[in-house]
């Protein structure tokens, strides 16, 4: 189905907002899942009225569907894995026919299952277009957590390994019959734990041993909170469980272990990467969520106003040169890269990354994780990777001068080099190259764009409130406003208003929903190539910026406060 087709009639039939058509428009070139999806995820529109428009431009008749009216014998008729894999769900079965509900009604391939299923069961199909949430929700059964805890419990206490210390003993091992018998349950319950933080677009698991008792906490959004709480006794058996699953060795409990292993949750190719950690009461797992769906975002989804957009874009159009992106730790550095890798990624290209670790695997590019531990460092590994005749360079990190003059002198051979470095915002970049031994006349050649980000929490749309910003908060925003490009500048106006949000269903009372960045970006320019080979560094650097009209974090993220994407004292607190 065309998405610009079916943007045009949402927006025709006031479901959707022209600002929000204008922006997905923009934004289709990038985007990575079907509009409804992101428009289901980002809470732009009601579900319901978006699939009934999507049913009438396909011909399909639409059907609102409640949880409660599917009972667990229906819902078993279509198999878990065809259910998430091609988003289709059974309905009811009315005589011979078979009632199921597809978010994709002409995907051909799930067609294709339905009918492979209606022939086994004898039974015709009665197809309806069900609303992306209403399918999200009914899939969320096909993994419930019901009795587990309580039969793993049982289990073990009967085994007599329940009521054992938790720390420094090794994984009882248990013959085929009693291990299927006893392991079960607790399958089940790292499996629902795994797909519940799934549900919660967590980016990492903590798995936490106390005194008395299991915690297990999710990242979400940033912050940490507590999901579940586990009697001790299933410390051992659920990180045993874990494990397995990432190929680490079980009876090692004394020293820090690191694997990764992949699966499939709600139809969509998951990795998880783990990391064990010993603790005086046994060992600590965190593993980290790498959802392509969630992680992997075109440029716009990420949070790139229009006019850092087309800077990125003017950097990435060289045929050579380096894009580097700043910021401290966790503040999505790497989906930048990524994002930008996506563009680039076409067939007469060849891409090599040099990753630590590799976060997530992309067809068309040839990846590879850096081993210190063995000398595969970034720096020997760039020497290699010129070798493979390489147009696009991804190197994770310049951390030392080594790597970074392989960098710059890639850049300088005629290859695209994208990385990340370390400083405060993009106009330390030269600066801390400089610092790194990199010779300042090297830089105007080598360099096209740098960039800095940081992560805010995003405003739920559906429960965010206006209020007039107080008159400390106003007077910041009229002294940053002022610095400004007329042309962004021009659109507010005296009295400020910023948003709030107490929380709803929506976003399970939170508040928010998801995060987004905030930007600064320049380019390289002969104006500034000038000024770095005359004067000094700092001077020529901020004369430049304010030539070309960077839009700072604190402003980007300002402006993002007055459209109502993120809560304005969070602003002021990240960019101090």
């Amino acid at each position: 189905m065309d998405d610009r087709v079916l943007l045009a009639k949402l927006e025709e039939r006031g479901v959707l907002g022209g600002a929000e058509t204008a922006k997905l428009m923009g934004e289709l070139a990038y985007l990575t899942q079907p509009v409804d999806q992101v428009i289901a995820d980002r809470r732009l529109a009601n579900g319901r009225a978006v699939a009934q428009v999507k049913g009438e431009i396909l011909g399909v008749p639409f059907r609102p569907v409640e949880n409660k009216e599917i009972t667990d014998e229906i819902l078993h008729l279509i198999p878990e894995e065809t259910a998430l894999t091609y988003k289709v769900l059974p309905i009811g079965r009315e005589g011979e026919m078979l009632v199921v509900g597809m978010v994709n009604p002409d995907d051909m391939r799930a067609q294709d299952a339905l009918r492979f299923i209606a022939k086994n069961l004898r039974v015709n199909l009665g197809v309806y277009v069900v609303a992306v949430a209403d399918f999200e929700e009914v899939a969320k059964r096909y993994s419930p957590y019901r009795s587990e805890v309580e039969a793993a419990v049982k289990a073990l206490s009967n085994s007599g390994v329940a009521g054992r210390p938790a720390a420094g003993q090794r994984v009882v091992q248990l013959d085929e019959k009693t291990a299927i018998s006893e392991e079960a349950p607790v399958i089940k319950i790292v499996s629902s734990t795994l797909q519940e933080a799934v549900d919660q677009r967590a980016s990492d698991v903590h798995i936490e041993p106390q005194r008395n008792r299991l915690r297990i906490r999710f990242r979400v959004d940033g912050e940490l909170k507590e999901a579940s709480s586990f009697p001790i006794a299933l410390h051992r058996p659920i990180v045993s469980r874990v494990k397995v699953l990432a190929e680490l060795k079980i009876d090692e409990t004394r020293v820090p272990q690191d694997g990764r292993f992949r699966t499939i949750l709600s139809g969509r190719d998951i990795d998880f990467r783990v990391a064990t950690f010993p603790t005086p009461v046994g060992e600590k797992v965190v593993l980290r969520i790498l959802d392509p769906t969630v992680g992997l975002k075109g440029l716009p989804e990420l949070g790139l106003a229009e006019h850092n957009l087309k800077l990125i874009n003017e950097g990435i159009e060289k045929p050579f040169g380096m894009i580097l992106i700043s910021g401290p730790t966790g503040s999505g550095k790497t989906t930048t890269l990524y994002g930008i890798l996506q563009i680039l990624n076409k067939q007469e290209i060849n891409i090599v990354s040099l990753e630590d670790p590799v976060e997530y695997f992309i067809d068309g590019l040839n990846q590879s994780q850096v081993r210190p531990e063995i000398g595969y460092t970034f720096a020997s590994g760039l020497r290699q990777i010129l070798r493979q005749d390489p147009d696009v360079i991804m190197v994770g990190e310049i951390r030392d001068s080594e790597t970074a003059e392989l960098a710059v002198h890639a850049a300088l051979t005629g290859h695209i080099v994208l990385s990340t470095i370390h400083t405060n915002n993009a106009v330390g970049v030269i600066p801390r190259l400089i610092d790194m031994k990199v010779q300042k006349f090297l830089l105007p050649p080598a360099l096209n764009l740098m960039a800095a980000q940081r992560l805010l929490r995003r405003l739920c749309q559906k429960c965010k409130k206006e209020e007039a910003a107080n008159e400390t908060i106003a007077e910041i925003i009229e002294e940053e406003l002022k610095g400004l490009p007329a042309g962004i500048r021009g659109v507010f106006k005296k009295p400020y208003r910023v948003y709030r949000a107490k929380g709803c269903p929506a976003c399970n009372n939170k508040g928010t929903i998801g995060r987004v960045a905030i930007f600064e970006v320049f380019l390289m320019t002969k104006e500034l190539t000038e000024a770095l080979s005359s004067g000094e560094v700092t001077a020529a650097i901020a004369a430049e910026i304010k030539r070309q009209g960077m839009v700072t974090l604190r402003q980007d993220g300002i402006i993002k406060a007055l459209n109502g994407e993120v809560l304005i004292e969070e602003v002021l607190r990240e960019t101090e």
